[in-house]
């Protein structure tokens, strides 16, 4: 009692077990006392021992002959027994009982509320994915039977989640590059084997129709120059092209770094440059199909661990028949390399690409882009300037001071004819890729070149938003402006 009676007047509520070890000697009292619940802990601690003595006096009566006694006295009452009658769990009294109601209710409320979120977020991620997936066509959804069976079962073809797996799900540090309508990303396959892979979203006809040019025209050619096709992927949400990956990735990154262009000495812009001109040369006279690229310039030039350069990026490449001197398409391409002919009326032969290379052939001797700001000034575009110091013999204007010596300046010379003679503003002037490479083979001394002003544009500049460089279009104003009035003779002396 006396156990009791400490335990209720500290907590106005308590329990005791009398004796040894509950519910194993028969010799054991359970006991309960408890102050009414309107008296506060003060009163109780005050008047608690005077109620429980009176009570137990009264329960004393009965004990120990009764086994279970009770006892009600003014603000206090009493209970004891041989056996438990209690659950042990709530003994640590109401206080301690409320408080694991409220721990269990908040407890059950987060994880309601969590479970609530997460079924909300799971659908609405299903719905995207579904939505997703409703919008992005693959390769077959949008071209259906015109698909090449060749193309579809054949070796060429990789599966999708292989190549987003070796990618490591199209990571932005595994980019390469952009090309003209899709983004290239370095890959490595289960066997080790280091690819590039252009990625390509396919959500119209014409974008299906240049993936299909691609892999159909590039599958037919082989040569040293040109990068090689290793297969593709059809089946997945977008479209992929798998190609052999090169070292050094594209010219650009080399030729418009101050830190990394002088590790193009001059003999190697000799080599990228006669390297460039063979693969045009048997695109354009050697290969089964007649293929004219459409899109040469620097970032569609790579460059392998030797500095080889191979030509890439073949989405709007085009093949014509033998009989056929020419197409009419619409116009296509990165402006700032396409010729006047191309631009003006969507005149396309062979010759566009022969400009577009001496575009790429002044931008190797210079170290400078093609594509500066332009206009009836002619100082500031690369062509017009290129040509004035031509005209003046300061070929050491012209040449990137970061590789240019003395030494060099006759190469110089016949290297900045050659490219000149490919930007002729008449296509007929123009030499054939065929003769650019035997003029490239020959000796300045060996051969007479005669030529003209290169086109003077007058032009209305704009910014793609897609490549996010500056481009050029043909006003309707200046699709006769070419300025032909002067000519340059050089021959062998």
């Amino acid at each position: 009692m006396d156990d009791l009676n400490s335990n209720v007047s500290a907590n106005g509520f308590g329990t005791s077990a009398v004796g040894t070890t509950a519910g194993l000697n028969p010799n054991a009292v359970f006991g309960l006392g408890q102050c009414y619940r309107d008296l506060s802990p003060v009163d109780c601690k005050l008047c608690f021992a005077e109620c429980l003595r009176a009570a137990a006096a009264a329960a004393a009566r009965c004990a120990p002959a009764a086994a279970e006694g009770r006892a009600l006295y003014t603000g206090c009452y009493l209970r004891y027994s041989t056996r438990l009658f209690w659950n042990l769990n709530s003994t640590a009294g109401s206080g301690s009982s409320r408080h694991n109601d409220v721990v269990w209710i908040l407890l059950g409320s987060s994880l309601g509320a969590f479970v609530i979120v997460f079924i909300v977020v799971f659908l609405a991620w299903k719905k995207k994915i579904f939505r997703n997936k409703k919008r992005s066509k693959s390769f077959i959804d949008i071209y259906g039977d015109g698909v090449p069976v060749r193309i579809a079962q054949s070796s060429l073809n990789f599966k999708y989640e292989e190549l987003r797996k070796a990618t490591n799900y199209f990571d932005p540090a595994n980019k390469l590059g952009q090309g003209s309508y899709g983004a290239v990303f370095k890959a490595i396959l289960l066997d080790g084997k280091q690819v590039a892979v252009k990625r390509l979203f396919l959500n119209t006809r014409e974008w299906v129709d240049q993936f299909f040019n691609e892999v159909e025209l590039i599958s037919q050619v082989r040569h040293k120059n040109l990068v090689k096709l290793l297969g593709c992927s059809v089946n997945g949400p977008e479209s992929l092209l798998v190609y052999e990956y090169y070292f050094n990735k594209s010219l650009d990154l080399f030729l418009f770094d101050a830190s990394r262009s002088r590790n193009l000495t001059w003999n190697l812009r000799v080599d990228i440059i006669q390297g460039i001109a063979e693969g045009l040369s048997y695109l354009h006279e050697e290969s089964e199909t007649r293929i004219i690229h459409r899109d040469i310039k620097a970032s569609n030039i790579l460059l392998d661990d030797k500095f080889k350069p191979k030509i890439t990026d073949f989405g709007l490449a085009r093949a014509f028949g033998e009989d056929r001197t020419h197409l009419t398409t619409g116009v296509a391409g990165t402006l700032g390399y396409m010729a006047p002919e191309y631009l003006a009326h969507g005149h396309l032969t062979e010759k566009a690409d022969v400009y577009s290379y001496g575009i790429l052939v002044l931008e190797l001797v210079t170290g400078q882009r093609c594509s500066g700001s332009i206009g009836s000034h002619g100082g500031h575009f690369l062509l017009t300037k290129v040509w004035n110091h031509y005209k003046n013999k300061a070929v050491e204007m012209i040449a990137d001071r970061s590789i240019y010596e003395d030494t060099i300046r006759d190469e110089v010379m016949h290297v900045v004819q050659i490219g000149l003679s490919c930007t002729q503003a008449n296509a007929g002037d123009r030499p054939t890729m065929t003769k650019v490479v035997e003029l490239l083979r020959s000796h300045r001394h060996d051969v007479e070149i005669i030529l003209s002003d290169p086109p003077f544009l007058d032009v209305e500049a704009f910014e793609d938003i897609k490549q996010g460089e500056q481009s050029r279009l043909l006003s309707a104003r200046s699709a006769h402006s070419v300025s032909g009035s002067s000519r340059s003779y050089l021959s062998g002396r």
